[in-house]
C-alpha cells in the first residue's frame, strides 16, 4: 500500500492504534510514532505529508497518549482544515480540533473578549476594501478598483509582518518589497484606515490574530487557560507561516515543545503575502532537541516527472535551496516529459488543445488534465482554443476572461466608440483599427508600457493588453475590419465561452494550482519575461519563480508537457527565449554557466558527466539528501570528529580572504565546507578536491593555503618564503 492509493469513500476505521500505522512507509511511521518533544517533518511534493501527520495524531489519540481535546492542528485554508478533519474522523480521532490560524484565533477571541475587555466583541469586517477606499478618499488619493485591491493587499502584508503605518515605508525599503504605489501614500491610507476601524468599532481578519496575540501577551491567566486546554500542536504548510502567525504559535506553546511542524522550503511561493520559510529552516536552531524526519518517497509522480523536478531544484540557489529534498519516485516508469516549441501563442494554444483531445480519446478523463500558466491574463487564448476544439474546461482561481470587470468595461467603451464612429474625438488621430482600440482602452488603464510590480493593477493591464493584441491579430486577418466588426467578434467569443461547462480540463495559474494534482499537466507560456516574470528583479524573487515552476511540475502524476512560443502573434519576430530554468534539462540545451544541472537530460549530458550515486553518511551509512549534510558526508545528528582548533583557523583565514576579495565569506568557502575540511584534514590536493564544495577553481585559488593550514603551517609565511 502506498500513500497514493485511492481509498474508499467510506473506509473502515482501524481497529486499534497499531492498525493506524498499517500501510505507512518507514519515514511516515517514524513521524507517526514521534509523539513527544519538537518534531520537524521536511516533506517533499507528493510524499504523503498529510497522511503522515493525520496518522500521527490518530495513533497518539488511539494509543491514549494524546487526549483528543488537547490537540490543535492548524493549517492555512478551510479546504485543508476540512480534509484534515475528515481524515481524522476516518481514523477514529474525530475529537481533534483542526482549524486555520484565523479560525482558531477567532474562536479564542470571541470566548475571552467579554472576560478580558468587556462588552461585545467588535464586528468583524468581512471586506475591508470599502473602508480602504474611504480612507484613500479622505487622504485625497484617487484609487481605481484595481489599485484599491493592491493597496488593500499591502495593508494586509504590513499587518502580518507586524508593521505599523509609520514604519511601512522603511519596512518596504528594507525588505525590497514591491509597493504598488508610493509607500508614503500607502502609509497615509493605512493609518487612516486603522483610525476609521477604531471609530466604527470594527476589526479585520488580521486584527483577529493581532488582538489574540495582544491578549495572550498581556493576560497570563488567559494564556495559561489556553495552554492547559491545548497541550500538543501540529502545523501544516509551515513554510507559509507569517511572522504574526509564528508569534501567535509561540504564545500558544509557552515554554513547552510539544510541536510538530510540516513543510517544504522548496514550495515557498507566497512571500508576497508575508509568508517566509525562515521559521521552518531555523526550526532545529530554535529547538536543538528536535526530531527531524525527511519524507522523500514521491508517491504522486513517475520517475520521469520526479527527475525533472529534482533537476529544477538542482540549479536553485539561496538558503531554501540548501535544504532542498531529493525526491525518489515510488511509481512505475511513465512517458518522458514533452518539450514543445511553437512559432506563436495561438499555435501553442491550438497545439495544447489538440494534445488534450488525444489524451481524452486515449482514456484520460478531462477532469484529470490541467493547463497551468503564470498569470490569469494568459487564460484567454487557451479558453478559446479549448472551446474551438470542443473540449470542456473550468477556470480555477479566476473569472473567465470575458467576465472580468476590466474586460466588461472595455467592451462597453469599445461598443460606445463603435457607435459614435467619427464623432468620437478619441479616434481623431487613430489611423487603423488597432490604433482605435489602443486609444479607447487608454481611457481604461492601458498604457504602452506595463506597470511595475505585480498585483491587481498589473492583472488589469494584462487583460487590456490581451484585447489590444486580439485587435491587432483581428485587423491582420480581416483587411478593412472596423471597430464595429471587432465588437461583434468579441461578443461572439464571449457568447461561445459562456456555455455551461461540465467537469472539464482545469485552467489555472501556478499559484492557484498549489496543493492540487492531475494525471496530465501542461505548463504553458514558459518564456523569459513570463517565467521568471519580468518584475522578478532580485535573486530571491527569481528563485521564488523557480520554485513556482517546481510546484507546477510536481502537480503531474503521469503526463507532463512544457511549452513556449517564440513570438506573440503569427508572423511576428521570433525573439522570445524559453525560460532559463530549463537550461540543461530540456533536450538540446546547456546548463547555466559551468554548472551541470542536477539530473539533467540535455543532449550529450551523459557523455560529459558521470551520474553520481547516492551520498552515504560516513558514520551511520544512511542515504543523505540534505545539501549541507552531503557536504559534511554525514548526518548533522551523527557524532563529529571535527578538529575545532583547525576549524577556527580556517574561519580566520577565510575572513581575511573575504576582506581582500571584497566578497562575503561564504563566497570563499561555506561553513559546511570548512567543517568538512576540519573533519577530513586533507593532506594533499587529491584529498582536498574530494570534499564537496572544493571545485577546481577554488582548489587552484585557495588549495595551497588550506593544505598549509591543515598541516599546521601559516600560509602567509609560506608565501613570503616562496
Amino acid at each position: 500500500m502506498t500513500a497514493a492509493t485511492h481509498s474508499s469513500l467510506f473506509p473502515q476505521v482501524p481497529e486499534s492504534a497499531d492498525a493506524v500505522l498499517d500501510g505507512l512507509d518507514p519515514e511516515q511511521r517514524e513521524v507517526a510514532t514521534a509523539l513527544h518533544g519538537p518534531v520537524c517533518v521536511l516533506a517533499g511534493a507528493g510524499t504523503g505529508k498529510t497522511r503522515a501527520i493525520t496518522h500521527r495524531i490518530a495513533y497518539g489519540v488511539r494509543a491514549g497518549i494524546l487526549p483528543p481535546a488537547s490537540v490543535l492542528a492548524v493549517t492555512f485554508t478551510n479546504r485543508a482544515a476540512g480534509e484534515m478533519r475528515g481524515r481524522l474522523r476516518q481514523l477514529g480521532a474525530g475529537g481533534v480540533q483542526a482549524r486555520t490560524f484565523h479560525s482558531a484565533a477567532l474562536r479564542q477571541l470571541q470566548y475571552f473578549w467579554p472576560k478580558v475587555i468587556g462588552g461585545e466583541m467588535p464586528r468583524l469586517l468581512e471586506r475591508k476594501i470599502q473602508l480602504v477606499a474611504e480612507a484613500a478618499a479622505r487622504c485625497r488619493i484617487r484609487l481605481d478598483r484595481n489599485e484599491l485591491r493592491d493597496v488593500t493587499g499591502e495593508i494586509e502584508w504590513a499587518k502580518v509582518t507586524q508593521t505599523v503605518p509609520a514604519d511601512y515605508p522603511a519596512a518596504v525599503a528594507k525588505s525590497l518589497h514591491d509597493a504598488p504605489r508610493d509607500p508614503s501614500e500607502i502609509s497615509q491610507i493605512y493609518g487612516l484606515y486603522e483610525q476609521l476601524k477604531r471609530d466604527r468599532a470594527v476589526i479585520d481578519f488580521e486584527d483577529v490574530l493581532l488582538l489574540t496575540v495582544g491578549i495572550l501577551q498581556d493576560r497570563h491567566d488567559v494564556a495559561d487557560l489556553i495552554r492547559r486546554q491545548y497541550q500538543h500542536f501540529v502545523v501544516d504548510e509551515y513554510q507559509d507561516v507569517s511572522p504574526l502567525q509564528q508569534r501567535l504559535l509561540d504564545l500558544w506553546l509557552g515554554d513547552r515543545e510539544n510541536l510538530c511542524v510540516v513543510g517544504d522550503a522548496s514550495q515557498t511561493i507566497y512571500s508576497f503575502t508575508g509568508a517566509t520559510p525562515d521559521h521552518l529552516l531555523n526550526f532545529r536552531t530554535r529547538h536543538p532537541s528536535a526530531t527531524v524526519v525527511k519524507l522523500i518517497r514521491d508517491y504522486r509522480s513517475t520517475p520521469q516527472v520526479v527527475h525533472l523536478a529534482n533537476g529544477l531544484l538542482g540549479q536553485a540557489r539561496g538558503r531554501a535551496a540548501e535544504h532542498r529534498l531529493e525526491l525518489v519516485s515510488q511509481r512505475d516508469p511513465g512517458p518522458d516529459p514533452g518539450y514543445t516549441e511553437y512559432p506563436d501563442e495561438p499555435a501553442e494554444a491550438e497545439g495544447t488543445a489538440r494534445r488534450i483531445r488525444e489524451l481524452i480519446a486515449a482514456g484520460v478523463p478531462a477532469g484529470e488534465i490541467a493547463v497551468l500558466y503564470r498569470i490569469n491574463a494568459q487564460s484567454e487564448v487557451y479558453e478559446q482554443a479549448l472551446a474551438d476544439a470542443g473540449v470542456p474546461y473550468q477556470l480555477r482561481g479566476a473569472e473567465r476572461f470575458f467576465e472580468r470587470q476590466e474586460v466588461r468595461e472595455a467592451g462597453v467603451a469599445l461598443r460606445g466608440a463603435a457607435r459614435a464612429g467619427s464623432n468620437d474625438a478619441l479616434l481623431d488621430d487613430a489611423e487603423d483599427l488597432p490604433a482605435q482600440v489602443r486609444a479607447v482602452l487608454s481611457t481604461k488603464g492601458w498604457t504602452t508600457e506595463p506597470p511595475t510590480g505585480s498585483g491587481a493593477v498589473r492583472d488589469r493591464w494584462e487583460s487590456l493588453a490581451a484585447l489590444v493584441r486580439l485587435a491587432e491579430d483581428f485587423a491582420r486577418s480581416r483587411a478593412g475590419a472596423t471597430l464595429a466588426d471587432l465588437v461583434t467578434e468579441l461578443d461572439e467569443r464571449a457568447a461561445a465561452q459562456h456555455a455551461p461547462t461540465v467537469q472539464g480540463v482545469t485552467l489555472a495559474s501556478l499559484h492557484a494550482a498549489k496543493g492540487l494534482e492531475w494525471d496530465a499537466v501542461f505548463l504553458v507560456g514558459l518564456t523569459e519575461g513570463m517565467m521568471p516574470i519580468t518584475y522578478a528583479k532580485t535573486d530571491e524573487q527569481v528563485e521564488e519563480e523557480r520554485r513556482l515552476l517546481y510546484v507546477g511540475v510536481t502537480r503531474a502524476r503521469l503526463h507532463l508537457t512544457l511549452s513556449w512560443a517564440l513570438s506573440r502573434a503569427p508572423g511576428g519576430r521570433a525573439g522570445r527565449r524559453p525560460t532559463r530554468f530549463l537550461n540543461g534539462l530540456r533536450p538540446g540545451s546547456t546548463a547555466p554557466g559551468n554548472r551541470a544541472a542536477a539530473g539533467g537530460s540535455g543532449a550529450g549530458e551523459s557523455g560529459r558527466r558521470k551520474r553520481r550515486g547516492p551520498v552515504l553518511c560516513r558514520v551511520c551509512g544512511k542515504t543523505l539528501t540534505d545539501a549541507g549534510e552531503m557536504k559534511l558526508m554525514r548526518c548533522e545528528d551523527c557524532p563529529s570528529d571535527m578538529d575545532e582548533a583547525l576549524y577556527e583557523r580556517l574561519r580566520d583565514w577565510r575572513s581575511g580572504q573575504a576582506r581582500l576579495l571584497g566578497q562575503p565569506a561564504y563566497c570563499v568557502f561555506t561553513d559546511k565546507t570548512l567543517m568538512a575540511i576540519a573533519e577530513a584534514v586533507p593532506g594533499d590536493e587529491r584529498e582536498l578536491s574530494a570534499i564537496s564544495g572544493v571545485g577546481g577553481r577554488k582548489l587552484d585559488r585557495f588549495g595551497a593555503d588550506v593544505l598549509a593550514i591543515c598541516a599546521g603551517q601559516d600560509p602567509e609565511e609560506d608565501q613570503e618564503e616562496d
